[in-house]
């Protein structure tokens, strides 16, 4: 496990300024490296709720691990691209009928985001798409930090996206 630690510098325009100390983070690559399963095992573990932002989202495994923690009373929330009520595979209806609030993002032309917030207390972040072809075949990266104070600040950029989001 790598470890490093933060601080948090409000920047203009909605950036931040980080700088890492004594946070203990995983980095996963792929194809096959242990991204999804690593998100399936924090999926797993979450008891308070899990925020997502996804870009595509066609993983089963993730799925089911989202629907489990809903059946589990973890309270579930994602915004998903718009391109996803349409999209072969993708996994947003399955996941709004296990009782997770979904959204769709069309003010944006991509909402490319691809990120999980878990219990309030860490972030899973990278280049990973929830999907099978980002697990199986893609040269792709994931990030989990185990940060309150990061946390928040996705939380807080999750509740503005929510803003203009349409209820899937």
């Amino acid at each position: 496990m790598l470890v490093l630690s933060a601080q948090v510098l409000a920047s203009p325009a909605g950036a931040f300024q980080l700088t890492l100390h004594d946070v203990p983070a995983e980095v996963y690559y792929s194809p096959r490296g242990g991204a999804q399963d690593a998100l399936v095992r924090r999926i797993d573990a979450a008891r308070e709720s899990i925020y997502l932002f996804a870009y595509s989202f066609t993983s089963e495994p993730i799925a089911g691990a989202l629907e489990r923690a809903v059946r589990r009373g973890v309270f579930v929330a994602a915004i998903l691209d718009r391109s996803q009520p349409t999209a072969r595979g993708s996994q947003g209806q399955a996941l709004a009928e296990a009782g997770a609030m979904v959204y769709v993002d069309r003010k944006h032309a991509i909402a490319h985001n691809k990120v999980m917030i878990f219990d309030g207390a860490a972030v899973a972040t990278g280049s990973f798409n929830l999907t099978k072809g980002a697990e199986e075949k893609n040269a792709e990266n994931l990030l989990i930090l185990d940060s309150a104070e990061l946390a928040k600040l996705y939380r807080e950029e999750w509740e503005r996206h929510r803003g203009h989001a349409e209820r899937w």
